[in-house]
């Protein structure tokens, strides 16, 4: 099954039309979100404006970064002590 990516501004919109009045059911059809993802973005980004959603993801995605920087780094000097070892 293909996932579908939502924009920042597509998940506030559709938690704007919720809070609006609109049914779960029709924003779901709609849209074409499943009811867990749905019930996660209101858990997860609930009274949030686009632009601080906008802000969290791109957080997240350095988090996701840097983790990942730090990751190699680490693997890197674990490997570079092992070698100074055996030589000695």
């Amino acid at each position: 099954m293909k996932r579908k990516r939502f924009t920042p501004q597509q998940i506030s919109s559709i938690l704007k039309e919720y809070e609006e009045g609109s049914s779960v059911d029709e924003l779901l059809r709609k849209h074409g979100v499943s009811r867990a993802t749905f019930y996660k973005w209101r858990q997860r980004y609930g009274g949030m404006e686009a632009s601080e959603l906008k802000r969290l993801k791109e957080l997240e995605e350095e988090n996701r970064r840097l983790k990942m920087m730090y990751s190699e780094l680490a693997l890197d000097y674990k490997l570079a002590r092992e070698i100074i070892e055996k030589k000695l």
